[in-house]
Formats: C-alpha cells, sequence, structure tokens
C-alpha cells in the first residue's frame, strides 16, 4: 500500500530528516493517484521502470510489484540512505545516489547504462514513471524525447503550468519548443490533475499528470531534427518578432530569399501561430538545403 503522510513524516522524523525545498520535495500521499500513475504507464514484467527523486519510496514499491526492474535515482543523500535501508535488498531495484542530470540537461551516463543494461536483460521496454521534482521536470523530458528514442511511454507528474506547455495549441501564450517537440514525437495525453493537498507538504500550486506514448509514425531522421530543434529555439528565442526577421538571421538572406519563394510558410506569422506540421516542413527545407550545400 502506498504509504499515508503520517507514514511519510514518521519515516523522515526517524531518520531526521524533513522536505526540502531546494530539491522540490513534496511527496505524492494520494495512493489512489499514485494506482493511477502506475496503471496509465501500463508496466509489466518485461520493462525497466526509471524513476526519478525516489522520495520515501511508496511509489518504488508500487512499482516493483509489476516492473521486471526498477531504476531509481534520488539525489538527496538522506533519502536516498532511507530508502536503501527499506528497499534496497530487493533484487529488482536499482537504488542510484545522483543527479539524473548531468550539466543540467544531460541523461547521466551512470543512469543511461544501467536503463540499458537491464533492458538487455528482460527485453521489454524503457520507460519513465516517476513524480518528477519540479527543477528536473522540464530539461529531463525534454532530454528522453530528443535524445532516447528507446524510452517510453513516459508517465509522470509535474506542475500543472509546466504540463501546460507540454500540451500547448499553436498560438497560445503557453506554446513554445517544449509543446513542438511533445506533439511532434509523441501522442500526450492528460491522466489527472492534483490539487495541492494530494500532496505532502502541499505545494502553492496544482499539479497535472501526463502520459506521452511515442508516436506511431515514428520520428524524423536525424539531420531534420536538429535542424528544426535549432530552429525552434532560435526562433521562439524572438517569439515576439516576425517568422521573416529571425529567419534572415538564422539562414542568411539567400537562404531566405529560396524559403520565400518556396511558399511553404507565412513569413509574417509569429512562431507561436506556426504549428508542428510547419515546423516540420520547414526542418525538412532546411536540412535539405544543408545536404546540399545552403
Amino acid at each position: 500500500m502506498p504509504q499515508t503522510r503520517r507514514q511519510i513524516r514518521a519515516l523522515l522524523a526517524g531518520a531526521g530528516l524533513r522536505p526540502l525545498k531546494r530539491y522540490g520535495q513534496n511527496f505524492l500521499i494520494d495512493g489512489n493517484l499514485i494506482s493511477r500513475l502506475v496503471e496509465a504507464a501500463g508496466v509489466t514484467d518485461r520493462d525497466v521502470v526509471l524513476e526519478v527523486g525516489v522520495g520515501t519510496g511508496s511509489l518504488t514499491e508500487m512499482l516493483l510489484e509489476r516492473a521486471g526492474h526498477v531504476v531509481g535515482v534520488e539525489i538527496d543523500r538522506g533519502l536516498h540512505a532511507l530508502v536503501a535501508g527499506l528497499l534496497g535488498h530487493h533484487p529488482r531495484l536499482s537504488l542510484l545516489h545522483r543527479d539524473v542530470l548531468v550539466s543540467k540537461h544531460r541523461l547521466a551516463a551512470e543512469v543511461l547504462e544501467e536503463l540499458q543494461r537491464r533492458r538487455d536483460e528482460l527485453g521489454g521496454r524503457i520507460m519513465l514513471v516517476a513524480n518528477l521534482p519540479y527543477q528536473v521536470a522540464t530539461p529531463l523530458i525534454v532530454d528522453l524525447l530528443l535524445d532516447h528514442a528507446d524510452v517510453g511511454p513516459l508517465c509522470f507528474t509535474v506542475q500543472a503550468e509546466v504540463a501546460d506547455r507540454f500540451t500547448a495549441e499553436p498560438g497560445g501564450r503557453d506554446y513554445g519548443p517544449i509543446a513542438v517537440y511533445a506533439r511532434l514525437l509523441t501522442v500526450v495525453r492528460r491522466i489527472a490533475r492534483l490539487g495541492p493537498e494530494s500532496f505532502w507538504p502541499a505545494p502553492r500550486v496544482d499539479s497535472a499528470m501526463l502520459r506521452m506514448e511515442r508516436h506511431p509514425g515514428g520520428r524524423p531522421p536525424e539531420e531534420v531534427l536538429q535542424a528544426l530543434v535549432r530552429l525552434v529555439q532560435g526562433c521562439f528565442g524572438q517569439r515576439r518578432k516576425q517568422m521573416r526577421t529571425v529567419l534572415q538571421r538564422l539562414l542568411g538572406k539567400e537562404a531566405l530569399a529560396r524559403l520565400e519563394s518556396a511558399g511553404m510558410l507565412d513569413m509574417s506569422a509569429r512562431p507561436e501561430r506556426i504549428g508542428v506540421e510547419g515546423w516540420l516542413a520547414l526542418a525538412r527545407w532546411v536540412a535539405g538545403q544543408s545536404a546540399g550545400g545552403m
């Protein structure tokens, strides 16, 4: 059974610990929502699950009931020691004490190697199932989407405003690079909205539970994806300017003239008005021009 707020407080007090704001420690205490997260992921006994921010091990225990192996990553030394004492003996748990990201944006090699080793043993999927600490949520998900196509589905809780940016429609203020990546590479589904009372300590904002399934149509070729990332980041860095202005800076006058003559894009539009198919078409064009010596 998932741990209650009383049990979590007792575990922390017994270890001389308290929730740390700098690590975004808000423990999910609603057992029904923890179960819902695991159910939405569809974990099986052949799957390797990455859990980031194991906390006191409440979700970890439920994952171990179903998964072939769980790779839990915890940056907090005290919580790592606590969970090691509770679950460290489990043969299907690898508990790593470290930051899951290197340089705040790339999945740590130690984590990736353990995931791949365990997947090779089991032959199933690698997936993410986690109540994500807010500081790590966006860079981790973006890195998994762009650079780790073999990881999926991704099922996680994040602050509601972060979820809004992953699910935003073109034209809205939340629409930006992460919405483009999520829509291009996955099918995104909201599982639940979580109020502050679902956590302890209670945050001051609502949260959301998302499921991202890798897009059934696959992903673009690597050169196209790289062009898309460069374009999206460059253009949304000047999101109030027209596409003509930002593309001239990114591509140069000659390439811009050829692009305009191709007529594939409304050059007077601002970046937030360009849908995913428009960004993909633009990236394909740029990648093709580069291959031809743009």
